[in-house]
Formats: structure tokens, sequence, C-alpha cells
């Protein structure tokens, strides 16, 4: 199916450009959201009436978007989350997690313009990429550790996923004798 772009969209095209799209890509977003006009001949003279306040609009959201980006560029966020000894995480931050995170900070961003291709499972500082609009594109690191603490230490470069670090222990100088007395005596029930 053939449309007509309302708006830039990245790897398709530029506003007003008319594109060869699947069937199902066009019903199924483009059209119901708003981003493109099936191409005809009525659709190109109505787009070309339009095109003014479309452009216009777009310059709109475009510069709404980047003063977000502005205000969040070189920005870093803590994410408290259980995690097991070794760093892997008990559940997942995913994109709705990062976009509540940034709610809870004021900024409004969906967790649909989060670009996360696979959830975080480990702690440690994460880069995520957040698409503002189709021209606006910044990344924001995430603190991904089991406390506050530890996401002090991490963002000072320092790595959590030891018992060393965890503990403050050196887990190769410990010997059994640390763990249990073998002079104690038995304190079970005696026959």
């Amino acid at each position: 199916m053939e449309v007509i772009l309302l708006e830039r969209i990245a790897k398709l095209g530029q506003m007003g450009e008319t594109v060869k799209v699947r069937d199902g890509f066009a019903r199924n977003y483009l059209l119901p959201q708003g981003k493109a006009l099936r191409a005809n001949a009525a659709n190109k003279a109505r787009f070309e009436a339009e095109r003014a306040t479309l452009e216009a609009r777009n310059l709109e959201r475009k510069s709404e978007a980047q003063k977000v980006a502005d205000a969040l560029s070189g920005k870093s966020f803590i994410v408290v989350r259980s995690a097991g000894e070794t760093g892997q995480l008990y559940g997942s931050v995913a994109a709705r997690d990062v976009a509540e995170i940034l709610a809870s900070e004021g900024f409004n961003v969906s967790r649909n313009q989060v670009e996360l291709n696979q959830p975080i499972k480990s702690i440690g500082l994460h880069q995520v990429t957040l698409h503002l609009h189709a021209e606006v594109e910044l990344s924001i690191e995430l603190n991904v550790a089991r406390s506050a603490e530890e996401a002090e230490r991490q963002a000072k470069g320092e790595s959590l996923t030891s018992a060393d670090a965890i503990y403050g222990v050196d887990e190769d100088a410990l010997r059994p004798e640390d763990f249990f007395n073998p002079e104690a005596e038995f304190e079970g029930e005696q026959e």
C-alpha cells in the first residue's frame, strides 16, 4: 500500500514522501495513529493544503522534545532492585519501569519512547536510549543496584558482583575455621 507520510518516521521517510509499506503496517499503525494518509489524488491535495500546519506542528513537537532532551542530558537515575550475589536481578527493568522512573522525576516520557532491545537483568550502569521525537534522540544512564549505598559505590566505578565487594570479605582468604570451631562440644541430645 502506498501512503503519504504526515511526519518523519525513522527508517521509512520524511514528511510528505509517498512510500510503499506493507498493508498491515499501514492499517494497524500508520493510519490509526495519524502518521500517514493513503496515497490517492484527494489525500495528496489535502496534504498540500495542510502542509504548513503539519510542518508547524512538527516543529513545535520537536522543540518540546528538545527541551526535555536538554533537561535529561547527562542525567543518571538510580533504580533499586533485589538481586542475588552474582548481580543477577530477581526481576528485570523494562521500558515501562524506565518510563515510570522518569515520570517520578517529573519527565513526561512514554514507554514507547524508551528503546530497550532486552530488559535489564543485572546490576550495574546501563545506557538507555530515548527517542523523544523522530529527530531528537538521547541516552541516559540507569544505575541499577540493590540499595542507594551500592548505587553510590557503583557510580564511583566499583564492581559489586563479588562477595568481597558486597560484604567486604575476601572470599579467597576464608578457611573452614572461620565458619566453625572444630573443638567446640556438640550441644545436641546425648544418648
